[in-house]
Parts: C-alpha cells; sequence; structure tokens
C-alpha cells in the first residue's frame, strides 16, 4: 500500500512539486506517491475534511490557501504560527499538523546563489502567505531594513504591524529602491507582466522572484538587463520542498541525491517551457 501525498492549491496544473517529492520517495526507498489537488478557495474546507476521511498523509499548500487552511488544521508550530501561513501538512494519529518551510527555502536560495542579507535594505513586493514568510526569512537573516508594497495598501500595514517592517503605498513603488528586491505575487505567472520596469530594478542589485513559470519571467529578465544578480523561484521550490520531504519522511536524502532532483527539476521546466540547455 502506498502513502499517499500532494498539492493543494489554486491553480496547481503547473506545479513541479510531483517532480521533487515522487522522486525524492523514490530515493529515499519510501512506498508514496504525491499528486496535485485543485481546490476552489470555496472548497478549501471540505478538502481538509476530504484529506481526514482519505487518510492522506501530507500535503504542500500552495496559493490561494497558505492562510486560510490554518483554519482547518488541529495543530500549528510555533513558526506557522508567527508567520500566520503554512505551506506543509502532515497527518499524525488523525490529526492535521501545520508547518511552514518556504522561509527555509528562500533563505537557502540566497544562500546558493552567495547572496549574504545581512545588513541589507529589502523590497518586498507582495503581502499574502508568500510574503510572510520571505519577510519571516529576511528578519532571520538579519537584514537592515524591509519595506513592503501591496496593492491593498491595508494589508501592507497588517504585515509591517506583524514583523516591525515598513509598508508603502503601492503607487510608490516606482520609486522603490535597495539592494534586494523580492517580488512574491502571481503576477507574471503564465504571462510577459512585470510588476516593475527595468527603471526601478536598476536601483537594485539581486533580484528574486518566486514566480517560476515561466522560469524567467519578464521580472527576472528586465533585472538582468539592468546587472542585477537573479534568483528564480525555481530553486525557492526546490529547498522548501526538500524541507518537506524530510518533515514527512524524518530521513535526509545525501547530496548527490538533492542534485539529481535539482537537476529534474529544471529539466523538466525547461521541457515545459520549449527551453534549450543555453538558455
Amino acid at each position: 500500500m502506498y502513502n499517499v501525498y500532494g498539492v493543494i492549491g489554486y491553480p496547481v496544473k503547473h506545479s513541479l512539486s510531483p517532480i521533487i517529492h515522487n522522486l525524492g520517495f523514490k530515493l529515499l526507498g519510501l512506498k508514496a506517491v504525491y499528486g496535485t489537488f485543485e481546490v476552489l478557495p470555496e472548497d478549501l474546507e471540505k478538502a481538509v475534511m476530504g484529506v481526514k476521511a482519505l487518510g492522506i498523509k501530507g500535503l504542500s499548500v500552495t496559493v490561494p490557501h497558505k492562510e486560510r487552511i490554518i483554519n482547518y488544521l488541529d495543530v500549528i508550530d510555533d513558526i506557522s504560527s508567527e508567520i500566520g501561513a503554512v505551506n506543509t501538512v502532515v497527518m499524525e494519529n488523525r490529526k492535521l499538523l501545520g508547518f511552514n518551510t518556504d522561509w527555509i527555502g528562500v533563505l537557502k536560495a540566497f544562500e546558493t546563489n552567495g547572496v549574504s542579507l545581512k545588513n541589507k535594505r529589502v523590497v518586498v513586493v507582495g503581502a499574502g502567505g508568500a510574503a510572510k514568510s520571505v519577510i519571516y526569512a529576511m528578519k532571520k537573516a538579519e537584514t537592515k531594513e524591509v519595506i513592503v508594497y501591496n496593492r491593498t495598501y491595508q494589508k501592507a500595514i497588517e504585515l509591517a504591524e506583524r514583523f516591525s517592517v515598513i509598508a508603502k503605498p503601492w503607487e510608490e513603488l516606482e520609486k522603490a529602491e535597495g539592494e534586494v528586491i523580492i517580488q512574491t505575487t502571481s503576477v507574471g505567472l503564465n504571462s510577459k507582466v512585470s510588476v516593475v520596469g527595468p527603471e526601478v530594478l536598476a536601483r537594485f542589485k539581486v533580484a528574486m522572484d518566486l514566480v517560476y513559470s515561466p522560469l524567467k519571467t519578464t521580472f527576472l529578465s528586465y533585472a538582468e538587463e539592468v546587472g542585477c544578480q537573479t534568483i528564480d523561484g525555481l530553486l525557492m521550490l526546490f529547498y522548501q520542498g526538500i524541507e518537506q520531504l524530510k518533515i514527512w519522511s524524518q530521513k535526509t536524502l545525501p547530496s548527490e541525491s538533492l542534485d539529481l532532483i535539482k537537476k529534474e527539476l529544471y529539466a523538466e521546466i525547461k521541457r515545459r517551457q520549449g527551453l534549450d540547455d543555453k538558455d
């Protein structure tokens, strides 16, 4: 009998998480399978009840459910409580436990690219569940200052109060400046739209986009054009997924297995997007 895991969100058809987890389970020698469960916002409570009824062992949680799912879980850990968002669920003794690995994925993505965040001025675009994890990660990294811009200013203010950061109106995003900018919204997902243009990105040294479809978003293309170091969202997805595997399996993959999963992850997105190895 195979244990069942999966990702819930809307949309999730584009998700590459099955690549990480199905290969990870295989490399760990576990009888487990991971799929995608597209769940409309209005169906979230019923979906969580279904998870319990079906005995699904674990979930990845993505947009737009990372915050609301907390209402339907039995227990969440201290970090998830502090962040206010959950991206990992474990079924244990018929209780659903919530965790957050997104913030670890963010930090490891910067670390892998040799970027130190300590004492840096960071701009975060967006104020949803992903932004909460990013801001938590920035605080852990001892950044000098974090500034949040969001279309709904009140949400930015709420984050500012929660994490002791700075909120600014969306209209002022064109004036944003700093050393690192992180795009956390869904803008650019399967489109050629960017939240800001190259004239804004020229004021930064490093740009990260949590969107990974396309792999090189317009946001990252603009950043590259003006000389920014760029970090794609797939790297963050990879590292947060590896942390999920640790939680679910209580096992750690060796470095050669991690390299294999990462290689397959990037190969799959290139296949999907019709990219060659030079891109």
